[in-house]
Parts: structure tokens; sequence; C-alpha cells
């Protein structure tokens, strides 16, 4: 048998003990109760005159009181070494019964341990409630109450029914007062968490349960990134140097990355002894009363349980006022020790702060991780992840353990399922901010002149080496910002702006996001700043490619100050000129405006792509290209097709259009069903139609 097991049959038995000890003393008291209303009252001093008798029955108020008053005279010893000894434990019982536990953890005297027995008797012991009934005179009264207690028990004390006082201001019991009933006759009765905790059953109360989720982290054996072990070490010191009778500082976590922020409250937490637990901010009451009791309860529990709070206020919308002003009411009532994942200090918290910095691992200790992870075989594997990737060594680890369940293969297909696990994790959660592209465009798709088809290779070179030249070559020693890759593509319409992203993404194996500039601009001052702020914390560590599709629209040129909504204009321009520069990924805006777009912006892209409207030639391979294999095609004439006036766009409209009217026909894409496509391509256009471009014979070499 475990010491725990052992503990909880001594327990078990101590209760029990107690329990008998206490219905004895219920039914002596019961005794007494039923003689005092049959007795006769008792004669006056000889030297008092007799009072009057007015009333025809006794009041079982007066009588209980009277027998309070009485209780010493009348009681036998027997009785009174019953009560003292109501409490007792066996000396050799480690550690002591959970009822005595709870008495030195919550302060109780004798008289309150003895009052939460009896509320405890109630639910143990069904023998108890015709007891306390026959004790109070009333059948209908089968419950425990104070009033009951004041005169079974020695040494009572008014002051324990006081609401400062703890049995109720811990809730370890609940009185029901209904309309004007006095409160020391009111039903007492044992909390449900404090009852099972008496039987030895030590849980988190219940009622957290819809609000809190334990901080899960890595198993305790993975090492720690050097950075993040220096994090963890500083915050114990500090909350061990600093504990005072006011109790520990909050420990504020900065910065956007909320799950090394949980990672570290919880290995803080867990060096000291204590299981973190997660509280969103945005689950907080708002009521004033909602707040106070959501404290209490947790600050009952800390004193049953080691436990920590991790209140994660990284989500809060803008970090608002009255986010600040609940969070902080919530702080002020509570004394245990306190994470609070912020983006920046949060200022005037009422109490003292210790405010911390976290990042994830750097890309060297990324890299030490993966080759941990994966063992020697991994090859450059563990380099490209680390370079592309900002995870945690807990998301490395599950990662890790979850792809080498899989049939072992070669280097190749090892860094292939990798590369796609990393994807699935590191997903931005900006669905409602952007649409993610499924990128079906590869080189051989797309048709540019050499020059713009090299500027293209080269950034996607330059994604590709990043980690390189910024980490191993020490070119980020030296910069402070600039180290993400922007890149304009300007040119007309359909001139494969798009399919040019999408050839990087696919190129890259990266995931592609279209920026919906309608869920991101907002008529609302400070709201587009917010909008943009999470669209590019939840893309900076996730290696996804933005793409602000039109973006003449939200990057134009900054306005003379004439109004206060130019200067606000104004303002979201420069944050967002900031954040570009700032963004680690790769960022591509298309626009059909060059002309559009504020200068200042124009000097901190890296690349400037121009898609031309494209020339004979081009239009001839985008026509060899565009039907895919299994389309039959039948005595297409690429030449004659290159000489009508369609950028790529337009051209795979014509093509789609053609492919759906042989489909209808039943037959093979044909020149007259592609110029009955253009025509329809032209009206939409607004273009004329000369009648002698379309002409056409099925002769071979022969225009009608």
């Amino acid at each position: 048998m475990t010491d725990f097991a052992k503990w909880q049959d001594d327990n078990a038995r101590y209760l029990a003990n107690a329990v008998t000890r206490l219905r004895a003393l219920l039914e002596r008291g019961a005794g007494e109760m039923q003689e005092s209303f049959l007795a006769p009252p008792p004669p006056p001093p000889p030297e008092e005159k007799p009072k009057p008798r007015w009333r025809l029955f006794r009041r079982r108020e007066d009588v209980i009181a009277e027998i309070a008053r009485n209780a010493d005279a009348r009681r036998t010893s027997s009785v009174t070494s019953a009560s003292s000894d109501l409490l007792a434990a066996e000396p050799c019982m480690t550690p002591p019964p959970a009822l005595l536990i709870l008495g030195q953890r919550f302060g109780l005297s004798h008289f309150e341990q003895e009052v939460l027995l009896l509320c405890a008797a109630m639910e143990l012991d069904t023998r108890i409630g015709p007891l306390c009934a026959r004790a109070q005179g009333d059948p209908a009264r089968p419950y425990a109450t104070f009033a009951l207690a004041l005169g079974l028990f020695s040494d009572p004390s008014w002051d324990a029914l006081s609401p400062e006082r703890p049995l109720r201001y811990w809730r370890l019991i609940a009185l029901n007062q209904p309309g004007a009933q006095p409160l020391t006759t009111s039903p007492m009765r044992i909390d449900e968490r404090i009852m099972n905790y008496l039987k030895g059953l030590n849980y988190l109360d219940d009622r957290l349960a819809p609000l809190l989720a334990p901080v899960e982290i890595p198993e305790q054996q993975i090492e720690l990134p050097a950075s993040q072990q220096l994090t963890v070490d500083s915050i114990v010191h500090y909350l061990k140097q600093t504990a005072s009778h006011q109790g520990p500082p909050v420990i504020q976590l900065l910065g956007a990355d909320a799950s090394s922020k949980r990672f570290i409250a919880g290995r803080a937490a867990g060096a000291l002894g204590l299981q973190a637990h997660r509280l969103p901010a945005a689950l907080l009451p708002t009521q004033a009363g909602e707040i106070e009791n959501l404290a209490r309860i947790w600050q009952r529990e800390s004193l049953l349980l080691p436990i920590a709070l991790f209140i994660d206020a990284g989500g809060t919308e803008g970090d608002t006022d009255h986010a600040r002003q609940t969070v902080n009411r919530l702080l002020d009532r509570l004394t245990g020790i306190v994470f609070l994942g912020v983006r920046s200090v949060w200022t005037g918290l009422g109490k003292a702060s210790f405010p911390v910095d976290v990042a994830k691992p750097t890309s060297a200790e990324q890299q030490a991780a993966w080759s941990a992870a994966l063992g020697p075989n991994a090859g450059h594997t563990p380099e490209l992840l680390a370079g592309q990737f900002k995870l945690d060594v807990g998301s490395i680890e599950r990662i890790s353990n979850s792809v080498l369940t899989e049939p072992a293969g070669d280097e190749r297909a090892l860094h292939d399922r990798l590369w796609s696990a990393c994807l699935a994790a590191s997903r931005p959660e900006v669905e409602n901010l952007a649409q993610r592209v499924e990128p079906k465009a590869s080189w051989k798709d797309i048709v540019l002149p050499a020059a713009e088809t090299s500027l293209l290779h080269q950034i996607a070179d330059q994604v590709g080496q990043r980690s390189k030249v910024y980490e191993t070559w020490g070119f980020g020693e030296k910069m402070s910002r600039g180290f993400g890759i922007s890149a304009l593509f300007a040119g007309e319409s359909g001139t494969g702006k798009t399919m040019a992203a999408e050839v990087l993404a696919n190129h890259l194996r990266l995931d592609l996001y279209r920026i919906d500039l309608s869920a991101v601009v907002s008529k609302y001052i400070g709201e587009t700043e917010k909008n943009l702020r999470r669209l590019f914390d939840a893309a900076e560590d996730c290696g996804v490619i933005l793409f602000f599709d039109e973006a003449d629209a939200l990057f134009g040129k900054r306005s003379e100050v004439k109004d206060s909504h130019d200067r606000y204009a104004n303002i979201e321009l420069d944050y967002l000129l900031q954040r570009m520069e700032a963004y680690r990924g790769l960022a591509i805006l298309a626009t059909n405006m060059k002309s559009a777009l504020d200068l200042a912006f124009l000097r901190r892209l890296r690349f400037v792509v121009n898609f031309p409207y494209p020339g004979t030639d081009e239009r001839k391979a985008i026509w060899q290209r565009v039907f895919p294999a299994e389309t039959p095609t039948e005595g297409l004439d690429f030449d004659r097709l290159a000489r009508l006036n369609l950028t790529g766009g337009h051209i795979h409209n014509v093509a789609l259009n053609a492919a759906f009217l042989a489909a209808q026909a039943g037959t093979a894409v044909t020149m007259p069903l592609i110029f009955a496509a253009t025509r329809t391509e032209f009206r939409k256009l607004d273009r004329s139609i000369n009648e002698a471009d379309f002409r056409w014979s099925s002769a071979p070499g022969v225009v009608a």
C-alpha cells in the first residue's frame, strides 16, 4: 500500500470516529433538550421576586438559549469530555487528518472546526439529521444550525458566524436564510468541494473548470533552450527573493508569442512546485460581485492545491481600458503567484509587477532542438526547418514524435513529412482577415520576360537563405530592422501578378494568404491598425506569404493634413510602413496603379517586379500552356491566337469558356469555339469586335 493510500484509510477512519463521537454528543444533547421541554421552569432565586408569567407557552428560542446558559451545570463530565475529544486524532497519523489540515490552512478555531464537522456529518451519516431535529426540539429542523452548535459544543464563539471569519469568508459553509428567519436558526450546509477534501479527494473546484485549463508544458526531461531557461531562472529567483506578507508580485510576460509565454509560465511554476492554470482574460466576468466570487474561490483553491494562475490577456482586443480594469480588479484580490501574459507592459496594476520579455528560441536553438529530436540521420533538415519556421521546443518535440511514428523512408521523404507537419502546426489564425490560397501554378506555367523571371528567382532564393545570411553570416547582428522580404508586383490586371505569387508559394512550399482589405480597413479610428497588428503578429513566425492584392487601396500616398480624417489616414499608413519593414516573412503587394503608391513605401521595398503587357511571343507561349494535357484540342493555330490582344488572365478566361463550349457540344476545343469565347471576353471588356479577325476556315492554313 502506498503512503497516500494508507493516509486515505487513516483519514477515513478518523472521520468515521469523529462522526461517531459527534453522534453520541448529539444523542445526549437531544435527551437533555427533551428533558428541558418536559421539566417545569426552575424557581427564581429567593432574593428575587417571581416574574409574572403571561405566556401560555414558552418560546422555543428561549428554551434553546436557556439550555445554552445552563449547559455546564446540567451536563455530566462525560459529555464535556466527549466534546473536548471530538477532533482528537491518532498521534502517529502523518500527515494529520484532512479536517485538521483544513483548520491550519484557513486559520479555523477549535469551535469552527467543530461546526464544520457538524455540517460534514450531515452528509456522511443519515442519523445526524433526525438527531439535530430532536436536539432543537422541532421535527421540521433536521439540519445543522449555528444555534445548535452554540448549545452543543464547549467554548462556543459568536464571531464564528461573521462574514469575515474563515467559515463564511472562504465559503466553507453556506447559510440558507429564507425570508426573515434568524441567521442563527438558518440551515447550514458544507460546500461540496470542502466535503470532498475532508474525505481525501483533492481536485480543482468544478466551478472553475469552464474558465481554466492546465498549462501543458513539455516533459521535464526536455532541456530548455538557453535563452528561455535564463528567463525561467530569473522569474524563479525574483519570486523567491520578493515573497512578502502582501504576496508575490505579478509576473508580466511580454510579447506576441502566446505559446512561449504559456511555456515559460508553466516551467517557472513547475520549478516552484506549482501547476499553472491558464485563464483567458476574455472569459473574465464583468460584474464586481462575480469577480469577487471568482477571486475568493481561486484563493481558496490556492490554499488547498499547489497551483499558480496565468491570465492570458495577450489576445484582448487592443488591451482596452475595460479589459485592464477587469483584470486589475481580479489581481487586487489575489495574493498567490500570478502570471500575466500581455503584448506590452501594463502600468497602473495597483500592485508590484515584474515585466519579462518572452520570445521563441533563436534559430540556432531551434536547429539544435530539431537535431536532438530527429537524431543523427536528419541531414540538413534541422537547418532548413529552423530557417523557415519559428517553433518552441514543445512544438518541435510533438511534431517530431508524430512524424517519426510513421514508416521510415529516405531523407527526402522525412523532410517532406516534417515540412508539411510544420506548416499545419504553425498556420496562423487569420481566417477572418485573410484567405488561404492553394497554390497550383509552377514555373512552367508563368510567362514573363527574362529580367522579371530572374527577379522572381532572386526572391525565392532570398527567402530560402535568410537563416544563413542573418544568423550564420552575422548580418542580423548589424541590422535592427528590414529582416523581411517585401516585393511589389506592378502591372495591368491579368498580367500574372497573382500567378507569380502562387509560383513562389509553390516553389517555397509555403502557405499563401490573400489579404481581405474589406476586413482589414475600418472606418473607425484605430481599428485598421489593430487588424494589421493581428495580421502581422499571427503571420510573423508561421512562414507564410502575405499577398496584398489591389494594394494601392491600402498603401496610397500620404496626403496633406486638412482635418482629423487625413491625420488618422496618415497614421495608418505610417504604421503599415513600419510593420512591413519589420515583418520577417515574405510580403507581396500587387497593384495596377504603381504611381499611386507612397514614395516612402517604395523605398522600403526590396524588390519591384514590373509585369508588362504580353507581346506576341509571350501570348503565343501562354496559349501553348493554357490548356491542360487532358483537354482534347484540334487544329489550334497558336500564331493566329497570339494576334489576339489579350493578357494572360484574359487568355485563361477564354480557354476556360472554350472548354465548356466544347464539352457541351461534345467535341474537342477548336478555333471557332475559341473565337466564340473570345467574342464574349471582348464584350465583357467593352472592346470593339472586328469580325475580320475572327474568320476561320476549317481548311488547314486557309483563313476565310
